[in-house]
């Protein structure tokens, strides 16, 4: 299977390339939109703020748009989860890439400190590929401030955190899926998720 990790300028590339070769895959970080063309797979990483992705991310977002209308699995993490909604109120109103719908919001103030930063459980919604094996209630690692606000049918795993906010998205199709926190840091259960992205998802 051709992965392709894709380097849009933001993103923690190294590390989930090193967790992927930890799980047996071999991956190629790319911005060559002929690359992400050729690929059976793509992941979308991501750390930073929504409007800085989106501006280095133009240029990548027609062939990612089309490689998802053919059914192309494509896992999200993070900012790059983020980035798959409709919009973000990051820093004013900005255009997401909208492959499935929802709004980026920021945590409501309250007693707990904003980022959202350290181990979480996760509450299961719904049984996709990438969850193969994992167990409710299962810890992984977050650091954000925004999470995507979007409907029931699209959330596969939640997490509370003063609310019960989105970890793990998906798409109707079912190729796109998105995690909020970041596997490559969540040990094995973050790992468990990176091997069904890779045995489940592509060709």
């Amino acid at each position: 299977m051709k992965l392709v990790i894709i380097d849009y300028g933001l993103g923690n590339l190294r590390s989930i390339e090193k967790a992927l070769q930890f799980v047996g895959a071999d991956a190629e970080i790319s911005n060559d939109p002929s690359s992400i063309d050729r690929a059976d797979a793509l992941i979308l990483p991501g750390v930073g703020a929504f409007r800085d992705a989106m501006m280095h991310f133009s240029t990548l977002e027609r062939v990612l748009k089309d490689a998802v209308n053919e059914g192309k699995p494509l896992l999200g993490i993070c900012l790059g989860m983020q980035i798959l909604a409709s919009e973000s109120e990051e820093g004013g109103i900005y255009r997401g890439i909208d492959i499935i719908p929802g709004r980026v919001v920021r945590f409501p103030a309250s007693e707990l400190k904003v980022p959202h930063m350290g181990w979480n459980s996760l509450i299961m919604r719904k049984e996709i590929p990438l969850l193969k094996g994992i167990k409710n209630g299962s810890f992984v690692y977050f650091v954000h401030s925004y999470y995507v606000d979007t409907g029931a049918k699209y959330r596969a795993a939640l997490c509370d955190y003063g609310l019960t906010f989105p970890a793990v998205i998906t798409n109707e199709g079912g190729n796109v899926v998105g995690t909020q926190f970041h596997p490559e840091k969540s040990g094995d259960t973050g790992l468990r998720m990176l091997r069904n992205f890779v045995e489940n998802y592509g060709p």
